[in-house]
């Protein structure tokens, strides 16, 4: 939440409640901050989201700051698990941290068993710090559902496309203006008069940083840190070097974004000077030593926990870790002294990895570095004065590790990445496709490395280890691929239990083919998602049979779990892996991989928001596009210039009634046989960019005109509504 007029933000508002020896009440807090007026329906929704965040206890008209679980208490559902169990958080919490999750492991003989928004008592017993076992033993009530809307025209209006209805407001509440942006609760059947609660404010949908806002809170995104685990990140020191390895006089350099604020890898490589090894390089990858500041059953290790991961949105963070550490010292700031997990590797010329072992460092990073500054000195345009060798050395090793690449058989897709670009307002100035160099293929490449050899390190000495794993495709996905590939008339098939090479082969074998762009999108649309699990089933995607995320704790909780393990497995000192964390593995694998899914559909959400933005004043304009996917309803493009996605309905499409070819996944017209299918280009005209969903309407042109649609297309669409 933004600060408006000088208020607090929800970080100073925790801070200052953490300072108090008591309970405070409403009107103390308003006098410290100078709040009057109008202004104190700010202070109350922020001191209601703080609370419902579980981070202070109200005590009637006072707050104060919380002070285990009892056995019995009042559980709020919020969701389901892989294995369908529900999960849910304590409606009450007085303990350090954020609520710990409830795995609701035994519905009982609960009649209507609980679902998603219901609030059950259960009996509880710890599973984990941050896990409990739950049993369902009856019901309080059911919960409603919450939304993300804006005010408007004396009604509430959703950003969620899905919900076509304005809400009216059922009860009293405060004084709203146009554009507020509100969060409701509203019943999870619309009836004709769709009627929602006010719950409270938290915006403008005119504002230049709504689009992240809408997708933080339409995504239930932590918003807030623990009172607790602030302090203890304002608190940390920096470690003495003690038995560290000095590691300080080595040239380490960051390489990163332009834009980074946090800096969790550095690198150095060098010839290697074994006779034995002509043209092999060593190589150091130095991790921030994020274990070191955050322990098991910390508030911070709640806080970071509960988020699972950062989230990334085009004008802010929502750090895993508070900014004290996150841009502080676990930071690898340039000349900055910093304590460090280092994967020490040596290979061959040839990227064969020869051998490795971890130390745990204090390191000095030489420079922050871009990857267009290195992209520079790489192309022989500018070279990086000071550090020439050190950039040859980097190259070297990376075209090494290239031929490893190669070897393996790594899936090679081309996934493009879109980039908002904003200006110092925060408003919308470009939107384009993000390049991808050479240097950021190299730190990638060592960034592997590293991974690999954490996870050999712990398998070899028998400790559990948070794999990063990524299925071989289904074969239901491959016999739906290989009939697309059959209808484009290919003869080239996937077998049934195929390598990522097989897939290149294919790629490969179509790249002069007319369809090259739909063929990569099926072949990606049939791979399986990557995720966190305690059970190795190897990386399909990297070619890889053991794999494990080690080099970005900062924005990763798997990556802090692997560190703790190296840490106790090689006894390298304080903050290693606790018993209770390797009971609860499976759970906690469920859950980052939950978070990360979390994260990402809200990046996506707000990067589609922002696109809209930059678009609303284009509409009736022309643009070329491709079609990206097929479905019943319509067409769904990827505009040329920007890559931005939009949809053409199906009710659109002209002078003839289309039926959709589930087999070639195409769009073919009854009298026409006009085809819409994959890959195919179209001319379109946008006819409608909504900011506030993020969606993009588009009508197809032809000959460079509108044309309309059919008259049995309004018939059969009435005929077939549903």
């Amino acid at each position: 939440m933004g600060q408006e007029h000088n208020l607090p933000t929800m970080e100073e508002l925790t801070d200052f409640l953490n300072k108090q020896s008591g309970e405070v009440n409403k009107r103390e807090i308003a006098r410290h901050f100078k709040i009057k007026g109008d202004d104190r329906a700010y202070l109350k929704h922020l001191l209601s989201e703080i609370e419902h965040q579980g981070l202070i206890i109200r005590k009637g008209k006072s707050f104060t700051t919380k002070g285990h679980l009892p056995e019995r208490i009042s559980v709020e559902i919020t969701g389901i698990d892989n294995d369908g169990e529900l999960v849910g958080r304590p409606v009450v919490w007085n303990e350090e941290g954020n609520p710990p999750q409830i795995l609701i492991s035994s519905k009982g003989k609960l009649k209507p068993a609980p679902t998603v928004g219901d609030v059950v008592i259960a009996r509880v017993k710890p599973l984990h710090t941050h896990l409990y076992e739950g049993e369902a033993l009856r019901h309080v009530t059911s919960a409603p559902n919450q939304m993300v809307g804006v005010f408007y025209e004396g009604k509430i209006v959703s950003v969620d496309r899905r919900f076509k209805e304005a809400f009216e407001l059922d009860s009293s509440f405060p004084e709203l203006k146009p554009n507020d942006l509100v969060i409701v609760e509203i019943p999870e059947v619309i009836k004709r008069r769709p009627v929602a609660h006010f719950i409270k404010k938290i915006g403008k949908s005119t504002d230049a940083h709504a689009a992240s806002l809408i997708s933080i809170f339409a995504h239930h995104l932590p918003v807030a840190f623990s009172v607790q685990g602030l302090k203890q990140a304002r608190a940390a020191q920096l470690p003495e070097l003690g038995k560290r390895v000095d590691l300080r006089e080595l040239s380490f350099v960051t390489v990163d974004g332009s834009d980074a604020r946090d800096f969790d890898d550095a690198v150095y490589a060098e010839s290697d000077t074994n006779p034995k090894n002509k043209g092999g390089w060593h190589i150091y990858v130095a991790i921030a030593d994020v274990a070191y500041f955050v322990r098991f059953g910390t508030a911070l290790d709640s806080d970071a926990f509960e988020r699972g991961n950062s989230t990334y949105f085009p004008d802010r963070v929502l750090p895993m870790l508070p900014e004290e550490l996150s841009n502080g010292l676990c930071s690898l700031n340039p000349n900055e002294d910093r304590p460090a997990m280092v994967a020490e590797i040596w290979i061959d010329k040839e990227g064969h990895k020869l051998k490795h072992h971890f130390i745990r460092a204090m390191i000095r990073s030489k420079a922050r570095l871009t990857y267009d500054a290195v992209e520079a000195d790489f192309n022989g345009i500018e070279r990086i004065k000071g550090l020439e060798e050190r950039i040859d050395a980097l190259k070297g090793a990376y075209e090494s590790l290239l031929k490893a690449r190669q070897r393996r058989g790594v899936l090679e897709l081309d996934v493009p990445e879109l980039q908002v670009v904003l200006n110092d307002k925060g408003q919308v100035i470009n939107i384009k496709q993000r390049e991808r160099f050479a240097s950021h293929k190299m730190i990638e490449e060592l960034m592997i490395l590293a991974n690999v050899a954490a996870a050999q390190t712990l398998e070899d000495l028998q400790l559990p280890t948070m794999y990063r794993i990524h299925d071989k495709p289904s074969v239901e996905k491959m016999e739906d691929l290989n009939a697309y590939l059959s209808a484009q008339g290919l003869k080239q098939h996937i077998k049934t239990n195929p390598t990522p090479d097989d897939f290149n082969q294919v790629l490969n074998d179509t790249k002069q083919h007319s369809n090259s762009y739909s063929i990569n999108e099926m072949v990606l649309r049939s791979q399986s998602q990557a995720e966190y699990s305690p059970e190795n089933i190897g990386h399909f995607g990297l070619a890889l049979d053991k794999y494990a995320h080690f080099t970005s704790p900062i924005r990763r909780y798997a990556d802090i779990l692997i560190h703790r393990a190296l840490i106790k497995g090689l006894k390298l000192g304080e903050g290693g892996l606790a018993d209770e964390e390797v009971k609860a593995f499976p759970k906690i694998a469920e859950h980052i991989s939950a978070t990360e899914r979390q994260s990402a559909a809200a990046e996506q959400d707000a990067v589609d928001r922002y696109v809209a933005s930059y678009l609303a004043d284009r509409v009736g304009e022309k643009f070329t596009a491709r079609i990206s996917s097929v479905t019943a309803f319509g067409l769904f493009v990827k505009l040329d210039s920007y890559n931005a996605d939009g949809l053409i309905p199906i009710s659109s499409l002209p002078d003839d009634y289309y039926v959709y070819d589930d087999r070639q996944k195409q769009l073919k017209g009854r009298s026409t046989k006009r085809t819409y299918a994959i890959g195919q280009n179209v001319d379109v005209v946008l006819k409608e960019a909504v900011p506030l969903t993020g969606g993009l309407l588009f009508h197809v042109l032809q000959n460079g005109k509108m044309v309309k649609p059919h008259s049995s297309v309004k018939k059969n669409k009435r005929r077939h509504s549903h």
